[in-house]
């Protein structure tokens, strides 16, 4: 049985653009062929994915350090080209130590990460291994099109592709990409669990939600209404790696918390939030295709997944202490006052260097048929948090 939520009200949608009107038009017309309502989930997937209407499939700009340029938000490698760099010494070590040379990037963005990393593993003493090819996975056509303008120096060591192969080697980057993956919301009221999903009333979308028997991985301890957010693509597209992943390395950074913080009692509205323009909003239903949808990340249930398919987890720690034992710190020393005001940014606890994690899993070396020894990543040495998981 459906039954609208007033806890959650939204206003109708006036759509701001042509864009925003068409994208409100799929919705609308996925929700009436779907019986009235469709999970949060699917109504992510379509504002940010539905193909030339989405966020991330349009052409507006995105990725900036200003709002004055039109972007929405800036991530690591746009401020810093000291991420990209050093990300590259543990890449770097993860080649050699895998017996590869290709690295694959999910969600490549601007192109600005792949850039970085490429210069700097095109360095014989960052890098003794020659990489044979640079492999991009992204379903957006116009991010493409930017990527491909940014790395058009490399030539054909670049490729892209849409969709994994069967089976793949090598080392896996990927940059703010688990975030931006489809999530299901869960809402508690007066004791009752409940999918939160959207749906059409009056003309207009508006939250609603109907009962289910899916719960979060942990008890909510205490009996007050709480929203929260399950993982169940970005954990399914972890054991995709797993099963393909013949032999190599991933690592993934992403903000997030492990699975006692991210289901706290007291973090009762749960992570979903939005971008535009370099602010923060918490109303996904309106201006559709025009701002960014994401959530925190559960590190706890994406190692899980990891573990399940076959993968080892290889480290967990925060961005700050990853990108220190690569050697962040050293490459400041003849660095000028901007560019070390903006690494620092990565670090720093109240920027991007307590909230932001990196994971890393690999195949072990019985699984991939590899021969070298167990290898310990560069980033993991000091300050890992696997414990914490």
């Amino acid at each position: 049985m459906k039954t609208q939520s007033t806890s959650l009200p939204s206003p109708p949608i006036h759509a701001a653009s042509p864009l925003s009107a068409a994208l409100l038009s799929l919705v609308t017309k996925t929700i009436a062929t779907n019986g009235g309502w469709i999970g949060f989930d699917r109504f992510m997937a379509l504002a940010l994915y539905a193909p030339g209407l989405g966020y991330y499939a349009n052409s507006s700009r995105k990725f900036g350090t200003l709002p004055q340029s039109g972007s929405d938000f800036v991530t690591a490698p746009e401020l810093s080209p000291h991420f990209g760099q050093t990300l590259a010494v543990q890449v770097a070590q993860a080649l050699e130590a895998t017996d590869t040379d290709e690295i694959w990037e999910f969600g490549a963005g601007s192109g600005v990460l792949a850039l970085q990393l490429l210069q700097a593993l095109a360095v014989p003493d960052v890098c003794a291994k020659a990489v044979r090819r640079y492999t991009i996975v992204d379903l957006s056509g116009t991010l493409r099109e930017r990527q491909q303008q940014q790395l058009a120096a490399f030539g054909d060591q670049v490729r892209w592709v849409s969709e994994l192969p069967e089976t793949m080697q090598g080392v896996l980057v990927g940059n703010e990409v688990l975030d931006a993956m489809p999530v299901k919301l869960l809402a508690r009221q007066s004791g009752v669990w409940v999918e939160r999903g959207v749906a059409l009333y009056e003309g207009a979308l508006h939250w609603a939600d109907q009962a289910t028997d899916l719960r979060p991985p942990v008890e909510i301890d205490g009996e007050h209404d709480y929203v929260t957010e399950i993982h169940p693509q970005a954990e399914a597209f972890i054991r995709t790696l797993a099963d393909r992943l013949t032999q190599g390395a991933a690592f993934f950074i992403d903000y997030g918390f492990p699975e006692s913080e991210y289901y706290h009692p007291q973090r009762h509205m749960g992570t979903l939030m939005c971008h535009q323009a370099h602010k923060a909003g918490g109303d996904p239903l309106t201006e559709l295709g025009h701002k960014d949808i994401t959530a925190h990340v559960n590190f706890t249930g994406i190692a899980l997944a990891a573990q399940d398919a076959g993968l080892d987890v290889l480290g967990y720690a925060c961005q700050a202490r990853f990108l220190m034992n690569c050697g962040l710190l050293s490459k400041l020393e003849h660095a000028t006052p901007m560019e070390i005001a903006q690494a620092q940014k990565l670090m720093t606890e109240h920027e991007m260097g307590e909230l932001f994690k990196v994971m890393a899993f690999g195949k072990s070396a019985e699984a991939a048929g590899a021969t070298g020894a167990a290898w310990e990543p560069l980033g993991f040495m000091a300050g890992d948090r696997l414990h914490t998981l």
